[in-house]
Parts: structure tokens; C-alpha cells; sequence
């Protein structure tokens, strides 16, 4: 199965696709969807139209993003949950249900803190991946969304299972 992970921003959305064989999980791509014009509409329209021809290419079966926290600028949160809208809605015209994750639960997830910095997810996505080349900070994020969902969708499948077996 292969799921995406999408870090939300107006100016760079970052997202990773990674592949699920079970417990094994193997790096698909990564990459950024950069907004162009000057224009909030045309910015948006921009990653909609990038974010929706990375969902033609890899075709995810699975799709999480990070949660917008609230910052002191009012202006930008506001801007960012508009570019968080987007993420949510390319994966749900592609018929896909949206898992969400608070930041601090992704890096809690794959650092094993809360508070990790950037450099220290991209650190551990290395290791998870050896060898993968990133296309940035933000790709980064993306992919330890992805790796989140992932272990998230695991433990479902393993509940499940358990159940049908007490049955």
C-alpha cells in the first residue's frame, strides 16, 4: 500500500510517498510543490494543480497531514490553514480519507520526542530510508507524516485482527 505524507505551507508543501509491505516500509519519492503568483488564489491554485499530478503519479491508497498549531500571528495561521486545505482536498477528490497528526506526535514518532528540531527528523528519516535523497526540510516532515500513518494503519491492521481471532 503506498501512503502520503503531506507537510502543509503557502510558500512550499512538502510531501513523501513511501511503499507498505507489511511491517517493512520502503521510500517511493519525495518532493516540494513550491506556490507561484503573487495572488493568494493563484498561489493556491498552484499547489492544488502540483499536489494533484503528485497524486496521478504515484497513486496513494492512504494520506495523513500534519495539523496547523496556532501561532501568535493570527494573519499567518489563517494563510497556512488555507494551504492546509488544499492538502486535504486533493487526497479526498482522489476518494481518500485524511489522517491528521499534531506535530509533536510525528516527532514523537519518529525521533521519540516531542520538541525535535527539523535537522533531527531528517536525520532519522535517514535512517529509516538509507540512502534517500531529500528534497528538503519540508519533504523531510512529509515523509515522517507518511511513516507515522503508516505505523498508525499497521496497528489498526494488527487490533483488527485481533478482534476477528476473539470472535
Amino acid at each position: 500500500m503506498r501512503v502520503i505524507g503531506i507537510d502543509p505551507g503557502l510558500r512550499t508543501l512538502g510531501w513523501g510517498v513511501i511503499e507498505m509491505h507489511g511491517s517493512r516500509l520502503t521510500h517511493v519519492e519525495n518532493g516540494l510543490c513550491c506556490s507561484a503568483g503573487k495572488d493568494l488564489g493563484a498561489r493556491l491554485l498552484s499547489l492544488h494543480e502540483q499536489l494533484t499530478e503528485v497524486f496521478r503519479t504515484y497513486e496513494p491508497a492512504a494520506a495523513a497531514v500534519e495539523q496547523t498549531f496556532v501561532n501568535r500571528d493570527g494573519a499567518g495561521t489563517l494563510k497556512l490553514g488555507q494551504a492546509r486545505g488544499i492538502a486535504m482536498l486533493v487526497p479526498a477528490q482522489a476518494g481518500l480519507s485524511v489522517g491528521e497528526y499534531a506535530p509533536n506526535a510525528v516527532k514523537k514518532a519518529i525521533v521519540g520526542v516531542g520538541h525535535a528540531e527539523k535537522h533531527q527528523i531528517a536525520h532519522m528519516i535517514g535512517v529509516h530510508f538509507p540512502g534517500v535523497k531529500l528534497a528538503g526540510a519540508d519533504a523531510a516532515d512529509a515523509l515522517a507524516i507518511a511513516v507515522t500513518h503508516a505505523h498508525h494503519l499497521q496497528s489498526g491492521d494488527r487490533l483488527q485482527a485481533a478482534i476477528a481471532r476473539a470472535s
